[in-house]
């Protein structure tokens, strides 16, 4: 698979199969995104991959944070505000999901909270003395990770909700406390007979976002 064809491929996984990942593809796809670029060659980022009985219990920690309201805790702040544009754009993702698969919408909060039934979660971590600007670079990892997993077959979805209880993640992976989670992405086989994976969001006009000057 060529590189732009990847890119074009990838989308966000909102429901997978429970089969688990292959060890062997899982380690191919994290050995591929450490080749992504970074300040300096700095290289930031740390994973830590969750998945059986590790995994199972942190979705147990999850679902009873959610049943006792307990407020998110993200250790990347969670943004303050969104341009117009931003919040035009996430209005129309809205609609289409529910458009292009009408009640199967309705069951996005619950895969959501569920992690979408991935049997796999790949966390991405930087030490917390880093700036703001090694975000780029666990961009550059994460997207890197994402194209890797499409060449190899598998669904993907980098998600806020997937770190939102950053404790309970420090607790059953043993993630050192010198180490912050940037973001959660859940990897799997996708789940091709539910219909909430039928919707494809769409992008910004080419021009609306991308100036040339000569």
């Amino acid at each position: 698979m060529y590189v732009i064809e990847a890119i074009r491929a990838r989308r966000s996984t909102r429901a997978f199969r429970p089969d688990p990942v292959e060890r062997d593809k899982l380690t191919a796809i994290l050995e591929a995104a450490a080749r992504a670029p970074s300040w300096a060659n700095s290289q930031p980022w740390e994973t830590f991959v969750a998945t059986g009985k590790t995994l199972a219990r942190i979705k147990e920690g999850y679902l009873e944070k959610y049943a006792s309201k307990t407020p998110p805790a993200p250790e990347t702040p969670l943004p303050v505000a969104w341009t117009q544009a931003a919040k035009d754009r996430r209005n129309r993702l809205n609609e289409g999901m529910v458009r292009a698969c009408g009640d199967a919408a309705k069951q996005f909060g619950a895969l959501n909270q569920g992690m979408f039934n991935a049997p796999a979660v790949a966390y991405v971590c930087i030490d917390k003395v880093l700036s703001h600007w090694s975000l780029h670079d666990v961009g550059a990892y994460a997207q890197s990770l994402m194209l890797a997993a499409c060449e190899k077959g598998l669904g993907t979805i980098a998600a806020i909700t997937l770190a939102l209880y950053p404790d309970v993640l420090h607790q059953e992976m043993h993630i050192p406390d010198n180490l912050k989670v940037t973001i959660g992405i859940a990897i799997g086989y996708i789940d091709k007979e539910h219909r909430i994976n039928d919707f494809v969001s769409e992008r910004a006009p080419f021009d609306e976002t991308t100036h040339f000057f000569d």
